[in-house]
């Protein structure tokens, strides 16, 4: 895993500009802590920063090969899981290797196979190869979106980067926001390709960009496709099982500590248990962390969202699958600390998120990192096999507009206001130039058109196929960014098993009727782990990520606010309402959640103001 950065330019000379892509690669210094290097051309000059995973002593980047009289150059980030079975098959083609590392696969299989190379791949990745014998940047994202790729066209030519970060490091790159931008930004509406930042685009997932003097043209080399499923229950159930267990054993490689990321829910206890039948080095078993509060499994009040603590079932687990187990215990000090904040917004560039939870996840990593350089997570299972509460509502599923969106504020074409949700404490001039909900509208019904269809197939069948087409193409993006920045900024690796495209497209085509086929939640994944997990976890209902409920948090969080208040000419109330802000800060504990978020997320946007100084031009 690592960090990349790059500049081509076809009308000036790159040599000469050596500075301005090392301040650039630079900001990429917390993707990528173990070594850096450039590599500058006349026409294209390419930045890395490694986090060596694979093969630490090769590997090194940026890596070239020789062709014909020119040569190929390539900076790279994440893990190609099949790079083992490529190797063999260059290898029988006639290449050489002089590393160990999955780097030296993929360079070598762009000289056999050019850009067509991309569908040969497994794993989660985004690079950048400039080819100098025709003088071309070709930019690869996998196929989930798993590891982030921005672009930004210049006047002659393209800067890219893992992160928004390392492009605005570029002189002639503005850290502005149009209208669609911050609506980009303010909504929980994730287009594919916006990147929020003016003038900025993020390559799809499953696309390839190659860019040349002519211009730039996109080459889309996967995508979820609609097909009859033919295999029944038992088959499928089986089949899921077959992929999981190859999806984790892939992602087990690594010359580095590894370990799991540990809930007690079904997704990452079935990711864990797998996990926990291949032994380390030595036999030594694989390690599992589990994020707590201080006083919270002794004192867990159930809410609206959680039943149930995680720790008795994280026990079970252990206890089952014998993981060399820790608890990561945060305080309600260290999750409100300004200096966490700040840490959380720097990683992702701008504030979206979930105050709190993204807190604690900052801090999560950082301790994990103390230990293990590489975490296996159980991200995607729901957005995979319809996972949340919301798939078996009747008032979500059939609402106009993103369920997730439905089942938090409720259905924007029936119900204009969203009093009792954070975006109500918005200001009013604020929320006239957002128009959240047509923004919103718009999007969904650009959304559904690209869902693919199959002839013949009833309406419930058809509607729930559209339901998960949006969450792995929409919601899942936002996830996995959030993971991606907040674990690449303290240098920790974290895979995701359920994204392996072959297990993904698979469940997709599998019916509702089957993923649901015991009236519950991910029906199908919990039927293919039955074997490895405890009863408790196997009926445990769905949970989602932990949220401290210690009061010390809550009242941190309204100092903060009302030291805000006091402030003269802040920023943030050009966006949040400064009176609605000054009642939730008076209201009498505890406070209710979505006012709570709404503190959160003014402090957030409070902290981007001054780690980014975003210019907003609105309409």
């Amino acid at each position: 895993m690592c960090g990349i950065v790059g500049w081509v330019s076809f009308e000036r000379d790159l040599t000469r500009e050596r500075q301005v892509l090392e301040a650039m690669t630079a900001t990429m210094a917390c993707r990528g802590p173990d070594a850096s290097g450039l590599w500058m051309r006349r026409r294209a000059g390419l930045g890395h920063r490694r986090l060596a995973v694979i093969d630490p002593p090769g590997g090194a980047q940026p890596m070239t090969a020789e062709a014909g009289d020119d040569v190929v150059a390539l900076t790279y980030s994440g893990e190609v899981y099949n790079y083992a079975e490529l190797g063999d098959e260059l290898r029988r083609r006639g290449h050489r290797f002089d590393t160990r590392s999955d780097t030296e696969v993929v360079l070598h299989a762009y000289l056999e196979w050019g850009e067509a190379m991309a569908e040969r791949l497994n794993g989660m990745y985004a690079f950048a190869i400039w080819d100098g014998r025709s003088e071309k940047l070709v930019l690869v994202r996998d196929r989930l979106g798993v590891k982030p790729l921005y672009h930004h066209r210049t006047a002659d030519g393209m800067l890219f980067a893992s992160e928004p970060k390392a492009i605005l490091a570029h002189p002639s790159a503005e850290p502005m926001l149009t209208t669609d931008g911050v609506r980009e930004l303010f909504t929980s509406s994730r287009t594919p390709g916006h990147a929020i930042w003016a003038g900025m685009r993020e390559v799809r997932p499953g696309t390839v960009v190659t860019v040349d003097a002519t211009g730039l043209r996109e080459h889309v080399y996967w995508r979820l496709e609609a097909a009859a499923h033919a295999d029944d229950l038992d088959t499928t159930v089986a089949t899921v099982r077959e992929l999981l267990d190859d999806s984790v054993a892939r992602q087990l490689v690594s010359d580095v500590p590894l370990c799991a990321l540990l809930s007690g829910g079904l997704d990452s206890s079935a990711v864990t248990a797998l996990a926990a039948r291949h032994p380390g080095p030595a036999g030594a078993p694989i390690r599992s962390f589990m994020v707590d509060f201080v006083g919270q499994s002794a004192n867990f009040v159930p809410d609206d969202l959680r039943d149930t603590p995680d720790g008795p079932f994280v026990r079970d687990v252990v206890a089952n699958s014998g993981t060399d187990h820790r608890d990561i215990v945060l305080s309600g000090q260290a999750l409100a600390d300004p200096a966490v904040r700040r840490a959380t917004i720097e990683a992702k560039d701008v504030p979206i998120g979930v105050g709190e939870l993204d807190n604690s996840l900052y801090l999560l990593f950082k301790a994990i990192r103390e230990h293990s350089t590489v975490a296996l997570s159980g991200e995607a299972a729901d957005e995979t096999f319809g996972g949340y509460r919301w798939f078996h509502d009747p008032n979500v599923v059939n609402a106009e507009t993103f369920p997730w969106v439905a089942a938090f504020m409720g259905d924007p074409a029936k119900k204009k206001d969203v009093e009792g949700t954070a975006s109500a404490f918005f200001a009013p001039e604020f929320a006239r130039v957002l128009d959240g909900g047509t923004y919103i509208r718009d999007h969904y019904a650009s959304a559904l058109r690209e869902v693919p269809r199959l002839d013949g197939e009833d309406p419930k069948e058809r509607r729930m196929r559209e339901l998960c087409y949006l969450h792995l193409t929409r919601y899942l993006r936002l996830l996995l960014d959030r993971k991606d920045r907040l674990s690449m900024a303290v240098g920790l690796e974290v895979r995701v098993p359920y994204c392996d495209h072959r297990l993904v497209q698979y469940v997709f085509n599998a019916p509702w009727s089957m993923k649901a086929f015991d009236g519950r939640e991910k029906s199908l994944l919990r039927a293919a782990t039955a074997d490895a997990l405890p009863r408790s976890v196997l009926e445990r209902v769905k949970s989602p990520y932990p949220s401290t409920q210690d009061p010390k948090y809550v009242h941190a969080l309204r100092e903060q606010a009302r030291d805000l208040l006091a402030e003269p000419g802040s920023r943030v109330f050009d966006v949040f309402d400064r009176e609605r802000i000054a009642a939730a800060v008076g209201m009498e504990s505890p406070l209710p959640m979505p006012v709570r978020f709404a503190l959160e997320w003014m402090l957030d946007v409070a902290t981007w103001f001054e780690v980014r100084s975003p210019v907003l031009k609105l309409l």
